[in-house]
This record gives structure tokens, sequence and C-alpha cells, in this order.
């Protein structure tokens, strides 16, 4: 079986320009939808309580949830990418 393509089109969340930083925000926020997700995992929150926690839509949630689930790659390179600028 297929893996399935990302989606492109996201209803809540969007690019912004960066330097090197290519992952989505929730729109409207100052919020990385890596953070929002590593968050819930850490924490283990379930989606229904960081929306009610971030005054989110359950939607934008779930929706942050999908891209970091199918943009793993991504994310992980960028959080060594920003290691590295810490340092």
């Amino acid at each position: 079986m297929a893996t399935p393509e990302p989606k492109t089109q996201w209803q809540y969340l969007e690019k912004r320009p960066h330097p090197w930083r290519q992952q989505l925000y929730i729109k409207g926020r100052k919020q990385r939808v890596f953070t929002l997700w590593m968050d819930m995992l850490v924490n283990e929150l379930t989606p229904e309580e960081v929306a009610e926690n971030k005054e989110l839509p359950l939607a934008a949630v779930q929706e942050a949830i999908e891209y970091c689930q199918t943009h793993q790659e991504l994310l992980h390179k960028e959080a060594a990418l920003e290691r590295r600028h810490l340092e």
C-alpha cells in the first residue's frame, strides 16, 4: 500500500517568511506547529485539551497533528538546525 501524499492546502496553517525554517505556523498565532505538537506529546495532552488550553478550534489542532505526522523529516532537520544556531 502506497503512502498517501502530504496535503498541500491547509485551512488553519500557514507558511511564514524565515531564512531557513520551512515548517508551518498556526494561522494568526506566533505558534509553530512542531511546538504545539511537542507540547501535546510531552504533556500527554489530548487534541481536545490542547484546543481548549490554546483557545484553538479542535480542527486546527488536528490539522497541526496531521502536518507534523506527515512532515517529520523536515521537523527533525529544523530542530537540529535550531540547536546548532543556539550553540
